[in-house]
């Protein structure tokens, strides 16, 4: 029986722990928590100060009992991370394995190296109860938001919803910014820039005003042309760009999505990989203090690659007040491991990560600024020219970002330039930007809403609750003016820019502003920012002792229950957000726009009336906000009857949840790309045919007791209806018997039901 058992909470942990102890040692996972609140029911005990009622997941109680058996005779050493939620597991291990969490041993390190884990095990402790009462208090809170309030957002906007104290903040900000766009009018300017010459040596100025409109950049152009131009001012000055710190979680995820494209939950990913496996410090921090080691190790590697001029030792205060000052940044734990073996993600990151915490350690690059100004004999602008030049590159060295020398001429006050050309080109101000992932990160960061563990979790779950959708914008065209003088000729051109494109940004749908809406009204507590960010405060406090987390959580429920009891009565309709477009002119009926099961639509008629009301979809491209009567009236006109079939079966045209589709009989028929008002007859016969033609050629063959050959997106399979099983590439699938057929599917695995966890973590 081995005298020592290390538990940790990942097999690739494990394993790599497991290669620095010797045989005394055996290291063990509990694949993450063994015990949380169970699925079903509220498991909180309100009457009895919050109590939680914790039970061991189903899944894991074989772990538990292979656990509990190696225990039985070792010396427990518990290893999970060292944050609350790793605090946390330890805890909840001491309880399931009956160990006494004041004598067993807890060993923390920021790094998985030899030294450390040896370092860990000779300065072990106990379990930090603190730690662990916040993490209670964080779990406790959020069950009890969303035990209460996510069946209210069922009843009253839509099944399958989920509310949750961070995750509704989130989407908050996602729906303010985008009305913000919605309501932004661009206003036009433009911008002018001239080429000069002085002995031979072009260079670029800029007006330093821009010209309100059109007429206003024709004339001053006009007059221009003919004008003086002298330099009136030289300065020349010495720049300094410093490094940026270390990464902590949150700057990682930004510089991750900005320079690899990754999203908030793959560099997460990716970044446990490299910490598990031993390359890198521990990956939830928002620290940006290194070790005094690391600082030295980093700084003998400058000095032995680079050249002692490159190497400035620093230490970077931590912003975040409440940040953890026990933990390090992220950083390699080997700075002279340049590189690792594994998949290109992996590497791209590892090498991210390098490139940041050695450059923190590197001098300041240093340039030679300088900047010219020029005079205008008709005119009171100024054109301004400005030059760099690279004196020393430093931290750019290794973390890139150095720009290309730009070379002003030789001057001095009082030369007179040459006019090469002058251009005054429309630019258009810009709206507020949608948030990418990187940057909902940064702004929940600057509010103090959530901390490291929470950033891609939240994230995550706004996107699976269809509160956000992350697309590509493809932009609409707009034409911008050009006035370009030449040679004192004046032209006009005009060019089309693609404006409103973007990639990987989070829109809110419809069902996010409905719900918004609904908590800022009757729940501002839950979505106001400053609220949630003292939430996190609180957490904090009763980390360090300072504070009862029960005590905590009983007074955010005498606040948060009654607005649950009094939310009850508000009607659907409300929540709704119902508005009168107007009256049917021939029925007299009114009209509105209102939130339905699946997202906006039309009503016609009274809810109450003896005559049913009618509905219909939005017209593509508007919003509840902005459909008109007449819009709304043409809408009405679905079903439209197209006409028949050659078999004389009636066709109509319609749009439904998926958009405009065909039905004849009980078939329906996608139509996407043409409009239910417009579609011909031929082409509908055209569009079902092909629907008619496409399910013929989909039975290769009918086998007895429902076995079917179809034909799939991914080549011939067999079917009962229940199970799925490809056909080998060198088997003819119309040759397929029953018997083959049969034992095909006999070694494929039933297919399972998903099954979604609808209420709010």
């Amino acid at each position: 029986m081995p005298k020592n058992l290390v538990i940790v909470e990942s097999p690739a942990k494990a394993k790599t722990i497991g290669q620095f102890l010797g045989k005394d040692y055996t290291v063990k996972s509990s694949f993450g928590h063994i015990r949380d609140l169970p699925k079903k029911g509220l498991s909180i005990d309100i009457e009895n100060n919050f109590r939680p009622d914790y039970e061991i997941s189903a899944d894991k109680q074989k772990i538990v009992n292979e656990l509990k058996k190696l225990a039985k005779d070792s010396s427990v050493l518990l290893a999970s991370d060292e944050d609350r939620e790793g605090e946390a597991i330890a805890w909840h291990l001491t309880q399931a394995l009956k160990l006494d969490p004041s004598k067993t041993k807890r060993i923390v390190f920021h790094e998985i190296t030899r030294p450390a884990i040896l370092e860990a095990i000779t300065n072990s402790r106990t379990v930090d109860l603190h730690l662990v009462y916040a993490q209670q208090a964080r779990r406790v809170l959020d069950r009890l938001v969303g035990y209460e309030l996510s069946p209210l957002l069922w009843k009253k906007v839509r099944t399958g919803l989920s509310a949750g104290r961070v995750q509704s903040v989130a989407v908050r900000l996602i729906v303010e910014r985008e009305r913000e766009i919605r309501n932004f009018n661009s206003a036009s300017s433009f911008k002018v820039s001239a080429e000069f010459i002085h002995n031979q040596n072009q260079f670029i100025a800029v007006l330093n005003d821009r010209l309100d409109n059109f007429e206003s950049a024709d004339s001053w152009l006009q007059a221009t042309m003919t004008a003086g131009f002298t330099v009136k001012q030289l300065s020349t000055r010495p720049s300094r760009r410093s490094p940026s710190p270390p990464f902590t979680t949150s700057t990682l995820q930004q510089e991750a999505a900005r320079r690899l494209s990754f999203s908030v939950r793959q560099t997460m990913t990716l970044a446990q990989r490299l910490y598990e496996a031993g390359h890198i410090t521990y990956m939830r921090t928002d620290s940006t203090l290194l070790s005094t080691l690391a600082i030295k190790t980093i700084g003998d590697h400058i000095r032995r690659k680079c050249g002692a001029n490159y190497h400035q030792s620093q230490q970077y205060k931590t912003k975040n007040v409440s940040a953890q000052e026990a933990h390090e940044a992220i950083r390699p734990t080997d700075v002279d491991k340049r590189s690792i073996k594994g998949d290109s993600a992996s590497q791209k990151l590892y090498d991210l990560i390098w490139r940041r915490a050695v450059a923190s350690q590197m001098a300041p690059a240093q340039t030679n600024r300088s900047e010219v100004t020029i005079t205008i004999s008709n005119q009171p602008q100024l054109f301004i020219a400005k030059g760099e030049v690279m004196v020393f590159d430093g931290f750019m060295r290794v973390w890139g970002g150095a720009k290309e020398d730009i070379l002003l001429p030789s001057l001095k006050i009082g030369d007179k330039l040459e006019l090469e050309s002058i251009q005054a080109k429309e630019n258009f101000s810009r709206g507020p930007a949608r948030y990418s992932e990187a940057s909902l990160v940064r702004k929940l960061e600057e509010l103090g809403i959530g901390r490291p563990s929470t950033y891609a979790p939240t994230i995550s779950t706004i996107q699976s609750r269809g509160y956000v959708e992350k697309t590509d914008l493809e932009g609409q065209p707009r034409k911008i003016r050009i006035l370009n003088a030449i040679s004192g000729k004046l032209s006009l051109q005009t060019e089309e820019e693609i404006v409103g494109a973007d990639k990987g940004k989070l829109v809110p749908t419809p069902i996010a502003e409905i719900t918004t809406d609904f908590l800022i009204k009757y729940f501002p507590s839950i979505v106001d920012y400053d609220f949630t960010a003292k939430v996190e405060e609180d957490f904090d406090e009763i980390a360090r002792g300072e504070r009862q987390w029960n005590q905590m959580i009983k007074e955010f429920y005498q606040e948060f229950h009654p607005l649950i009891e009094k939310t009850e009565k508000v009607s659907r309709h409300e929540v709704s957000q119902a508005r009168l477009v107007g009256k049917d002119p021939a029925s007299k009926r009114p009209i509105y726009t209102r939130f339905g099961r699946y997202g906006p639509m039309l009503q016609k008629g009274e809810t109450d009336d003896e005559q049913k009301p009618e509905f219909a979809p939005l017209p593509e491209g508007k919003t509840m906000d902005n459909v008109t009567l007449e819009d709304a009236l043409e809408m009405f006109k679905l079903p439209r009857i197209v006409g028949t079939t050659p078999k004389g079966e009636e066709i109509l045209a319609n749009i439904g949840r998926y958009g405009p589709y065909i039905k004849v009989g009980q078939t329906s028929v996608s139509i996407k790309g043409h409009d239910p008002h417009q579609i011909s007859l031929e082409q509908a016969i055209q569009i079902y045919q092909e629907k008619l033609t496409k399910a013929a050629n989909k039975q290769i063959k009918a086998l007895a007791r429902g076995i079917q050959v179809l034909n799939g997106p991914y080549g011939p399979y067999v079917t009962d209806g229940k199970r799925n099983v490809r056909v080998a590439k060198d088997q003819d699938p119309a040759r397929i018997t029953l018997q083959e057929a049969e034992a095909m599917l006999a070694k494929a695995p039933t297919r399972r039901r998903r099954y979604h966890n609808k209420r709010s973590k």
